[in-house]
């Protein structure tokens, strides 16, 4: 067999990405009005190049606007009986390095704490707005005590939340069939395993327990890992992580996942409060009966 050659990430990574989810109908579905947030989001590290949206049947009516988040939405309706939806998005993608973080200079996370309880609500998301609870992710005393080892007293806040990213990876095992979209951060706590949403949203819930500003990110993930380390979890889908707040470093994005900071790898999609924030796909619908769903994602390396 002949072997591969190495697969390297230069300055700027660039992906093409398709996401393609299907609906199929017992029934006819009458009337449909969807959602889509399937627009990557424009950052300081990451460019979209091409961008594409294919909807079939073609929609009656189309438009899109920025959500709360700053999420580029699109509304959708169909008016006409269908028993198959198709929404396929395909993307060019360029991604560079994060901001560099500040190791340097050392603040504790109750420093951080009480300077996100300071800050105005606004901005970018508003970091005291994201250490409040949201109706997915309620505060929890079981997740606060679960923190507890990693936020010692007067410890470095990224420290802290670097050992928090660990414990996850270590207590928990990556199981697609452990979990749905509803399980509880009790449930994961108490099974010990789930998928990249349910990680994220106990990290969430650890930060949030204890004042942390944090936000569920949404987006995608290289499948290619470089020579020699071994293939990361939660790829061939949408994946999802953690970006924590801090003054000194601002929004620092960590995968409990894959015991990682987000990196080029990591395609930013959109993020909100929870996962119910930032759903590729979702509406309502007049009849159909019983639906089936299947979602493909494709991440390649372009040059």
């Amino acid at each position: 067999m002949q072997q591969q050659a190495p697969f390297l990430i230069p300055l700027l990574a660039r992906y093409g990405v398709s996401h393609e989810t299907t609906y199929a109908y017992a029934s006819s579905v009458g009337q449909s009005w969807q959602l889509a947030r399937l627009t990557p989001r424009e950052l300081p590290w990451q460019h979209v190049l091409h961008h594409a949206l294919q909807i079939d049947p073609p929609p009656d009516e189309c438009r899109s606007a920025l959500d709360t988040f700053g999420n580029l939405v699109t509304h959708f309706g169909l008016h006409t009986p269908h028993r198959v939806l198709k929404v396929r998005m395909q993307c060019v993608v360029q991604v560079g390095d994060r901001p560099l973080l500040q190791t340097h200079t050392m603040q504790s996370w109750e420093a951080v704490q009480a300077a996100t309880q300071g800050l105005p609500l606004g901005g970018d998301l508003g970091p005291a707005m994201m250490a409040e609870p949201t109706p997915l992710l309620p505060l929890s005393d079981d997740a606060r005590l679960y923190a507890q080892p990693s936020l010692t007293p007067g410890r470095d806040w990224l420290e802290a939340l670097r050992d928090l990213t660990v414990r996850i990876h270590a207590d928990f095992q990556f199981d697609p069939a452990s979990t749905t979209v509803s399980t509880s951060v009790e449930e994961v706590l108490h099974q010990r395993r789930g998928v990249c949403q349910d990680f994220a949203h106990l990290m969430l819930a650890c930060l949030r327990s204890w004042g942390l500003a944090a936000r569920y990110v949404s987006g995608y993930l290289l499948t290619d890992p470089p020579e020699g380390q071994p293939r990361l979890m939660g790829v061939d889908a949408s994946h999802a992580w953690v970006a924590a707040y801090s003054p000194i470093h601002g929004w620092v994005e960590f995968d409990p996942t894959n015991n990682q900071l987000a990196d080029k790898r990591y395609i930013t999609l959109a993020w909100g409060g929870d996962f119910a924030d930032v759903v590729p796909v979702r509406g309502v619908i007049l009849g159909g009966g019983e639906q089936e769903l299947t979602v493909g994602v494709n991440v390649l390396p372009l040059g």
